[in-house]
């Protein structure tokens, strides 16, 4: 009873699950891919970041200001930062400092520069773009993908049957010595080859689900499944309209490749005005506003007192030759007159208060060719940029070419489905009616019957790679994936 009841409760959770499982069509997976590939998020975090510089070349135009704040404590032979003497005594010392500067001449490379990576931004952003474009293709690929090993495991299936049915009239022929064994014994043969290559569909099938999953990155814990849509819905432009020539024409605009491409290349155009501007003499202004205080014992002033003179090492020309050596008194130090303590912070922050205002001028000489060798670079840098937008717009135009090519045999295969279609539907008629009058076996109209189903299967294959060759044209127009 406890064994009966688990099995019930099994089955019902098995079933509630199947039942809330929602299936994905082809835009949901799309969407899905491109707003949560991995890629895709590197991608804009690098965008991101192209932005960043873009913003910091913005204020670096702007005069900059900087303020300090600085504190010590001295020993030993010092000097005074507010008097400048020779102390030796330990004291405290505290300083505020406020500077700025700005470029007067010379603007133009910080201009240039700027220019530079909004065009380099604007190219991230388009990278975005492409990248999101990429992984929808390949989205909508992988979604294909299933819809194909899916038709081909109904394919193997209707083959499996089929070779059953002929498997079971044969043993009935044998048992009735109207065949061979041998010929019982090719046909199991045969039925295990088909019977393998319906377990390896399913394999694919489920393979190809799981590739799907991984292109949009998505949870492998998560249910999952797709639904086949309804391919005779699907919107399809003329094929007189998705013409190479016209197609390229398009995508060379509406392409994230191709304009990125664009945007670098006027990107590296303007680094290399910046590179050019840079080797010239720079003219800047600046501005400081410091103040000092000192913090030290009180020292003693004493009462002097003259007790003796010492040459100073100069003398004096009283004329007619006659020469006075100078010399000068030399004071001792007697009684305590008082004392000499610091003064009060902010009024030697007042006292000590100092300023300046000047000019500066940068003159390029000999830096090892740095700004030589930049302007160079960067107009290599210009010169790589136009070839690769040459060798993307080239290989632009063969893929093109390439999805053109693949666009028509799908649609010959498909018109061709189509005519084996209506010859197996004729067929099967055909098989009906002589059935009917007793001309044809069981096993005959059985498997007219089974090669009409797979003609139908073959042509929903077929024009499911036709849509999907088709919208891969559309998206090399620049609209995206017009599902």
């Amino acid at each position: 009873m406890k064994f009966t009841f688990l099995f019930i409760f099994g089955v019902f959770t098995i079933f509630t699950c199947l039942k809330a499982q929602e299936k994905w069509n082809l835009k949901t997976c799309v969407e899905y891919a491109m707003n949560n590939n991995l890629s895709v998020i590197q991608a804009q975090i690098q965008a991101d970041q192209t932005g960043l510089t873009r913003t910091q070349n913005y204020f670096s135009r702007f005069p900059n200001l900087n303020g300090g704040v600085s504190g010590a404590f001295n020993s030993g032979n010092n000097q005074d930062p507010t008097t400048f003497s020779r102390v030796t005594e330990n004291y405290l010392s505290a300083g505020l400092q406020l500077q700025s500067s700005a470029d007067i001449f010379n603007f133009f490379s910080k201009k240039y520069s700027l220019q530079s990576s909004v065009w380099d931004e604007m190219s991230a952003k388009a990278n975005v773009n492409k990248v999101k474009y990429d992984i929808g293709l390949t989205a909508a690929n992988a979604y294909l993908q299933v819809l194909l090993a899916r038709q081909q495991v109904k394919i193997t299936a209707v083959q499996v049957d089929q070779t059953r049915a002929q498997l079971e009239n044969t043993t009935k022929m044998v048992k009735a010595g109207a065949l061979p064994e041998l010929n019982q014994t090719q046909i199991e043969a045969q039925l295990s080859m088909d019977s393998s290559n319906y377990y390896s569909a399913l394999g694919n099938a489920q393979q190809a689900l799981l590739n799907l999953r991984n292109v949009m990155s998505m949870d492998p814990a998560q249910p999952f499944d797709i639904e086949e849509p309804e391919v005779e819905k699907i919107p399809v432009e003329s094929i007189a309209d998705l013409q190479p020539d016209l197609v390229y024409a398009e995508a060379k605009q509406n392409q994230p490749q191709q304009v990125g491409n664009r945007f670098r290349v006027q990107s590296a155009a303007l680094a290399k005005k910046s590179a050019y501007f840079s080797r010239y003499p720079t003219l800047s202004t600046f501005a400081s506003l410091s103040t000092n205080y000192l913090s030290f014992n009180k020292r003693p002033l004493y009462n002097k007192v003259i007790t003796g003179y010492q040459s100073t090492g100069l003398v004096a020309d009283a004329g007619n030759g006659v020469l006075y050596d100078v010399q000068s008194p030399v004071f001792t130090n007697t009684s305590v007159a008082g004392y000499i303590r610091p003064g009060k912070l902010w009024n030697q922050f007042t006292d000590n208060f100092r300023k300046s205002l000047g000019l500066s001028l940068n003159i390029p000489i000999f830096n090892g060719s740095a700004a030589k060798i930049a302007y160079a670079r960067a107009g290599l840098n210009l010169k790589s940029a136009e070839l690769q937008l040459s060798q993307d717009d080239l290989k632009l135009k063969q893929d093109i070419q390439s999805a053109y090519t693949q666009a028509m045999t799908a649609m010959q295969k498909f018109e061709a489905s189509q005519k084996a279609v209506f010859s197996s539907e004729q067929t099967f008629a055909f098989s009906q009616k002589r059935y009917q009058i007793g001309m044809l076996s069981i096993f005959e109209l059985s498997s007219s019957q089974n090669n009409l189903f797979r003609a139908k299967l073959e042509y929903n294959l077929n024009r499911f790679d036709y849509v999907f060759k088709m919208k891969v044209l559309e998206f090399y127009k620049g609209k995206g994936l017009k599902l």
